[in-house]
């Protein structure tokens, strides 16, 4: 017979290889058989008790810790079994094949990825909210993220959005009551206040989805690509943003030759920093499939660091290749906002002024050297756009702190960490829809539109894309996409 989702199941339920512990979890209706048979005697529930875990033989495959959670108080909502063994890869297998074949009868199967949770969501131990900040809270890269999905799994963003539901539920209600009773000689719009309560789920909705954005950027974090010329300072750069030489540098044009990728973290936002591959024409055959994949990166990127050379500004190939590049860069990019521009080697460019301005002034006046005329020339080899630029050296630091900062504010993030919780863009989505309905609830609801039918209707496609967050109205190949996605024994 086939699988079914009411068999029991077993997983490994710690990381592979080596380590103190592991443990082996096993999820179903009535474990008893299988307890006495790995256990060699009933538990008592949620106490662990330390005991041999048994072959088919009667022999001692392991000591450790044994926990039995009867239902409906364990994870799942069902009866839970775990034991904890030394953490050796060999002896979790043979306690989990031992596990399947003593379980053989009662249809004991493996368990598929994200298979716990997914029963504790269908046993109302989790909502889907809930659910998916396992996960998260699994995968966080930051210890702000982590924080923020705690939040998560205890509630927070499920009650918030509890709270939006039990509005729309009561507007729809007064709604429908009407629709049931058109008799009623009543201005339900002005009895019922309907306009300010729609305006009051919308101001809501609106103060959710702001959270929830930055909940994706904590969960997500945001992916920015360095880009420009050869040796204009893109590994350097991502060095200086690193803290560590990750990126090999020298003065040989084409060093790089693919991506190298670095999560870096700026006040607990995830940041994926990728340095490309020079663009320029002319290159090998290796360097030009670099090349390319550059320009994958490019189109792909939430921001673009497009680095520009301060030394050689007015060399006219320099120049030229310059707006050829600029003008392949993806529009979406100009258009967005998510473009900056970053001269680099602010240190050497000053450098270079100063001697050039040394040299003229000393030719001129050989017995003094006024300090004005050397400003004014520094300030000239400045780049004309530097208003709406960022200036630095990758090679000193200077000015890769304030570079950070832009990039948050580049991606929308609002520094409030203990207020966040973790997101994903499906719910995002779900609150946008919710509030484009609540925005056609409100013009419906204007006493020369009035419409009452269609407002009911309005109401309805706004609860149902708020149920879609916690799984309240959720289709079946969702909840697939989503627990297929957890490691297996959870």
């Amino acid at each position: 017979m086939p699988a079914q989702p009411s068999d029991p199941i077993v997983a490994v339920a710690t990381a592979a290889g080596r380590g103190a512990v592991g443990i082996v979890r096993a999820s179903g209706r009535d474990l008893t058989a299988l307890i006495e048979a790995v256990c060699g005697r009933p538990l008592s529930a949620r106490h662990a008790t330390y005991l041999p875990f048994l072959d088919a033989d009667g022999q001692a495959i392991d000591r450790g810790l044994a926990i039995h959670f009867p239902a409906p108080q364990s994870y799942t909502g069902e009866d839970v079994l775990e034991l904890q063994a030394h953490g050796g890869p060999v002896v979790l297998q043979l306690l989990l094949a031992r596990c399947l074949q003593a379980g053989a009868q009662m249809r004991l199967r493996l368990a598929e990825p994200g298979e716990f949770t997914q029963r504790a969501f269908l046993n109302d131990k989790l909502d889907l909210a809930q659910a998916e900040a396992v996960s998260d809270l699994i995968e966080a890269s930051t210890e702000a993220a982590a924080r923020s999905a705690g939040r998560s799994l205890s509630g927070a963003f499920s009650n918030e959005v509890g709270v939006l539901r039990a509005q729309l539920v009561e507007l729809r209600m007064l709604v429908e009551a009407t629709l049931d009773f058109p008799e009623e000689e009543i201005d339900f719009l002005e009895a019922a206040k309907a306009r300010q309560r729609i305006a009051a789920a919308r101001a809501t909705v609106d103060a959710v989805l702001a959270r929830a954005r930055q909940g994706v950027l904590l969960r997500e974090g945001i992916t920015v690509v360095l880009a420009g010329q050869p040796n204009v300072g893109k590994s350097s750069l991502l060095n200086a943003l690193a803290g560590a030489e990750l990126a090999i540098v020298t003065p040989v044009p084409g060093t790089t030759r693919d991506k190298v990728s670095e999560t870096i973290q700026i006040e607990g936002v995830p940041v994926h920093v990728v340095d490309t591959a020079g663009l320029r024409e002319g290159a090998d055959e290796v360097e030009r499939i670099g090349i390319s994949r550059s320009w994958a990166q490019i189109e792909a990127a939430d921001a673009l660091l497009f680095l520009h050379d301060l030394t050689r500004r007015g060399e006219a190939a320099y120049e030229a290749a310059e707006a050829h590049i600029q003008a392949r860069l993806p529009a979406a990019l100009m258009q967005g906002g998510r473009l900056v521009h970053v001269h680099n080697k602010v240190d050497a460019a000053e450098g270079l002024a100063l001697v050039q301005a040394w040299a003229e002034v000393n030719a001129a006046l050989p017995a003094a050297l006024p300090a004005e005329p050397i400003a004014e020339r520094v300030k000239a080899a400045a780049p004309t756009d530097a208003a709406d630029a960022v200036v630095l050296s990758a090679k000193t630091g200077q000015g890769v702190a304030a570079l950070r900062t832009g990039l948050l504010e580049l991606a929308g993030w609002h520094a409030q960490p203990d207020g966040v919780f973790i997101a994903r863009t499906r719910h995002v989505q779900a609150l946008q829809r919710t509030r484009e309905h609540l925005a056609q609830a409100t013009a419906l609801a204007e006493p020369a539109h009035a419409a009452l039918d269609l407002l009911a209707e309005e109401l309805r496609l706004a609860h149902d894309a708020l149920g879609e967050i916690t799984g309240a109205f959720t289709p079946d190949d969702l909840l697939g996409e989503i627990f297929s996605r957890f490691c297996i024994g959870k």
